[in-house]
Order: C-alpha cells, then sequence, then structure tokens
C-alpha cells in the first residue's frame, strides 16, 4: 500500500463530499472542485474521514492510490483555506496593475503585457512590485504564476524579471577583459 495513502483526508465541518462511479465532488465555503476517478481506487467517506485504497494489488493501483489521496487533500484545503501564490517583480521600472481577471505588466518591453487570468484565479497586487495570485485549485493557481514568471524570468547577472517571493536567484559574476 501506498505510504501516502495510509494516511486518511479528514474532512472539515462545512465541506461536502459526494462520490459517484466516475467523480468526486467537493463543495466547501469557498467554491466547488471536481476530480475524474479511474476504476483502480476505492474511495470510501466515512465520519468525517476519506481513505483511498488500490482495487488490487497491482504497482500502478498502489501509486493511483497516492496521488488520489494527495489530490482529494489539497482539493479540500482549496476549498477551505484555497491556495496563494506571491510574485515579485525585480528591476527599474517593473510594475504589475491588476484590473477585474487582467493583470497588466511592464516588463521593460517595447509593449506592455496584458496577462488574462482563467475562471476561478484572482490577483492583487497590494503595491505596483507584488502579485498575488489566489484561487481554489492549487494547479491553476502554480499554473498562472508559472505563466506570468514566464514573461520575464530573472535574468541571472543582475536578477531582474518576475520572480517567486522567496526565490532566491543566482548572480553570475560578469566578464572579465
Amino acid at each position: 500500500m501506498s505510504r501516502i495513502a495510509k494516511y486518511p483526508v479528514p474532512v472539515p465541518a462545512g465541506v461536502d463530499v459526494s462520490i459517484s462511479a466516475d467523480e468526486l465532488v467537493i463543495k466547501g465555503p469557498l467554491g466547488t472542485l471536481s476530480q475524474a476517478l479511474r476504476g483502480n481506487v476505492k474511495i470510501v467517506n466515512d465520519a468525517g474521514q476519506i481513505t483511498f485504497v488500490g482495487a488490487d494489488e497491482s504497482k500502478h493501483a498502489n501509486a493511483m492510490s497516492g496521488t488520489l489521496r494527495a489530490l482529494v487533500a489539497n482539493m479540500v484545503q482549496g476549498v477551505t483555506k484555497g491556495f496563494e501564490r506571491k510574485l515579485t517583480l525585480v528591476g527599474v521600472g517593473y510594475r504589475a496593475q491588476a484590473q477585474g481577471d487582467v493583470v497588466n505588466l511592464t516588463l521593460g518591453f517595447s509593449h506592455p503585457v496584458a496577462h488574462k487570468l482563467p475562471k476561478g484565479v484572482k490577483a492583487e497586487t497590494p503595491t505596483q512590485t507584488e502579485i498575488i495570485i489566489k484561487g481554489t485549485d492549487k494547479q491553476q493557481v502554480g499554473q498562472v504564476a508559472a505563466e506570468i514568471r514566464s514573461y520575464r524570468p530573472p535574468e541571472p547577472y543582475k536578477g531582474k524579471g518576475v520572480r517567486y517571493t522567496g526565490e532566491r536567484v543566482v548572480i553570475k559574476e560578469t566578464k572579465k577583459k
């Protein structure tokens, strides 16, 4: 049995879990998330805990039980607390401004960059050089943060660019004559 799948996922009060043959739906105060299911993992919801067991003794069923347990734990956390990623803009004149479902970025290009946010993800800009991306789906929040970072990743000589807050950029020494 998978080491991860051994631990049940606790379901807090206010979270509704419904399991059908091909889909798992979790509803909470922040929204609703669903996960498609395959037949090689048995899911049991009893007394506020969700447990996962491989349907057979195959390696694939064992691996999928641990994977599905991690996905469901993230879904429960997403509908109760939510997820957020913080980005920092480093560079002279680098600015960000959130307007509805669009993040306007000035990153030293000859044109401004407008990044449209998908449904379920929100962005805030407490300062001009900070972006906070929030949402219920962990994968989607991380994907949006990675897309914004990809417009101007940190360069190794001065460290300018969009970076995750707390990310350490190794600065290279400049070339000598």
